[in-house]
């Protein structure tokens, strides 16, 4: 197996919308979400020579990207429900009404707990529910159920008030 620089980068670049969808779901702002993408990519350097190809490279990110992100919101400095970007700072019951499709549906996103977050970007990226179980430590059949319990927890936060 190559382990070098040039294929690290090479994986990383092929591979970079992974690294900005999870730290956009983590992240509020744009600067928090480039810190996040920079913290991402530091870890993943870090751990390249532990790589070993047992999975896909595109898996062995994803882990790297949630477990750094899931760490990164635990930080005490870190902005949590509010930034520039106008996101709402509501009750977690309160539906979202103001801005467009995309952005509610961001906020609506950044309202389900980490893991939820988490599941929610495997499956949007294609993972099935054993590869997605697998990542999170959890079975095929509690994906499924937690799948179906987070699209209706959006579909909640997305209804008209």
């Amino acid at each position: 197996m190559d382990r070098s620089e040039a294929h690290f980068l090479e994986q990383v670049n092929a591979h970079r919308r992974i690294i900005h969808r999870i730290a956009g779901l983590y992240a509020l702002d744009n600067d928090a979400r480039k810190d996040l993408e920079q913290e991402t990519l530091m870890q993943a350097w870090r751990s390249w020579p532990s790589f070993r190809g047992e999975a896909k490279f595109s898996t062995w990110l994803y882990r790297i990207c949630l477990n750094t992100a899931l760490t990164w919101e635990r930080r005490p400095d870190v902005v949590r429900r509010a930034g520039p970007q106008g996101l709402p700072d509501q009750a977690d019951d309160a539906p979202i009404t103001e801005g467009d499709e995309r952005q509610r549906l961001h906020a609506a996103m950044h309202r389900l707990n980490e893991v939820d977050r988490a599941l929610l970007a495997l499956h949007l990226d294609g993972f099935d529910h054993a590869e997605a179980g697998a990542l999170l430590g959890l079975t095929a059949n509690h994906v499924g159920v937690k799948l179906h319990r987070i699209k209706g927890r959006l579909t909640e936060l997305l209804r008209p008030a």
